[in-house]
């Protein structure tokens, strides 16, 4: 008899054994998140968390606009972030969460679609990162699961030309693309909802943006001229890369969710104040709203970085336009656009990088930039105070730029640091003796972190300072 339950449960065993790991898989659980998901994700996250970025801290760096509680961050102390001013670890979850769409499009060929976006995603997201920094962790980072959880910082002239940089990742991204065969479509894409050749024009783009910001440390004039040529790129506001924002929570623009309060803390700055007013602009009406104190719809502008003992009436300047927090479904998430593109051609005309009419260029990318803020652009501008020829050519180039980024204020300032315009002003109670900073301290965190690389980055940037320049500032 003991053989016989033997048996049995011998069969039991072998009975629950057999199959076991089929039985116990849900099948309705995916084992890896799907591509699509991670892809709207990064767009979504990225674009959103950056445009309240860039429209609190960098606004403050690229002087669009002043705050008015006396914020330690506006006044240059970059260690101090208030309402914004800390976008390490938006880039590193990202560049993390765009780094497994990556892996996943080159081990499995039903994901092959992925892998063209998601190199141009990490070009992007990486530039920005290294842009606002310098030297920064990139070829040992997004792999704290496989490999170390402290990369070292690579250099910032490596990051943009090695292998695996960002040039070669916009290269390899566009003939991913070029060479796909496959059926599947792209999806999870809010950007071009599943065009590769939307993605394509994105990528030369991005190329003329980057060999541009590097132009005076590499000779960057045959690629562009190729580019031009090819004419593949962002030429419409119709192709612009960017995601929409809505009137109402959850998907309108962060900033309409503070509080009122919060909110009424920006107000125009005395740096765009002047240069809209002597453009004789009517921007500065969809942009900012008039002073509470006026009957005559005035502007007016204060001087960014005021300290506590001066007192300020936020009915004496000009708030944010009705389009930062009523009417944001008029907003986009902006990666990258016509207009941007245009003024960077410009400029590479104006400097002899390019055979091209750096006066088409730089009227296309105005009026563009008019149309993209939904104002008219008025008749005599482009031959009146608006014109390229109204004082100095690339000023006014780099300056249109600069007003018509509004949504980036970080680019305005990285672009401010590369050419020197527009003229931003030496702030009122400066905590960096009276230096505009030219580039971003590492987070506190990293020295806690990463200790061991923190300090060789330290050390290469005079202890982590923000008057040190990145590699491509001559």
């Amino acid at each position: 008899m003991k053989y016989v339950y033997s048996i049995v449960i011998l069969l039991l065993v072998v009975g629950c054994t057999k199959d076991f790991e089929e039985i116990n898989t849900n099948s309705n659980s995916p084992v890896t998140v799907q591509p699509s998901l991670l892809l709207r994700q990064v767009i979504y996250d990225y674009g959103e968390q950056m445009s309240y970025e860039g429209f609190t801290a960098g606004n403050l760096l690229g002087q669009y606009s002043t705050a008015l509680d006396f914020n330690l961050f506006d006044r240059h102390d970059l260690k101090s972030p208030q309402l914004g001013g800390n976008p390490w670890p938006i880039f590193y979850q990202n560049l993390r969460d765009n780094e497994i769409i990556l892996n996943l499009s080159q081990e499995n060929t039903a994901f092959a679609v992925y892998e063209g976006p998601a190199r141009i995603m990490k070009a992007y997201m990486a530039a920005a990162l290294t842009d606002l920094f310098g030297d920064v962790p990139y070829s040992e980072a997004f792999k704290g699961d496989t490999e170390t959880v402290t990369p070292v910082y690579d250099s910032q002239e490596s990051i943009y030309m090695d292998e695996g940089g960002i040039l070669d990742n916009l290269a390899k991204g566009i003939a991913a693309m070029e060479n796909y065969t496959g059926t599947i479509s792209l999806e999870g894409d809010i950007l071009f909802n599943g065009d590769l050749a939307g993605w394509i024009r994105f990528a030369n783009s991005l190329k003329i943006k980057f060999l541009v910001r590097i132009s005076a440390k590499v000779d960057v004039a045959a690629q562009l001229q190729t580019i031009l040529s090819e004419g593949n790129f962002i030429d419409e506001n119709s192709e612009n890369a960017i995601f929409n924002f809505t009137d109402g929570e959850p998907n309108n623009f962060r900033l309409a969710r503070l509080r009122i309060g919060d909110f009424n803390n920006y107000v125009l700055s005395e740096t765009m104040d002047e240069i809209l007013t002597d453009l004789n602009d009517p921007r500065i009406e969809r942009l900012y709203r008039p002073l509470g104190n006026t009957t005559t719809n005035e502007f007016n502008g204060l001087l960014n970085g005021i300290d506590a003992s001066t007192g300020v009436s936020v009915a004496d300047y000009s708030l944010l336009g009705a389009i930062f927090r009523e009417n944001t479904g008029l907003l986009d998430a902006n990666f990258m656009t016509s207009m941007e593109t245009h003024f960077l051609l410009a400029e590479a005309a104006q400097k002899g990088l390019i055979t091209g009419d750096t006066e088409t260029l730089y009227n296309t990318g105005v009026t563009q930039a008019f149309a993209y803020w939904q104002v008219e652009i008025p008749e005599t501008y482009l031959s009146a105070e608006g014109a390229l020829s109204n004082g100095n050519a690339l000023e006014n180039i780099i300056t249109q730029k600069w007003i018509s980024n509004m949504i980036n204020g970080y680019e305005g300032w990285v672009e401010y640091r590369r050419t020197g315009f527009p003229q931003l002003k030496t702030i009122s109670a400066s905590l960096n003796n009276n230096l505009i900073p030219i580039r971003m301290p590492y987070p506190s965190e990293e020295e806690a972190l990463n200790s061991v690389n923190y300090a060789a980055a330290a050390s290469q940037t005079d202890g982590n300072s923000i008057n040190v320049p990145v590699w491509w500032d001559k």
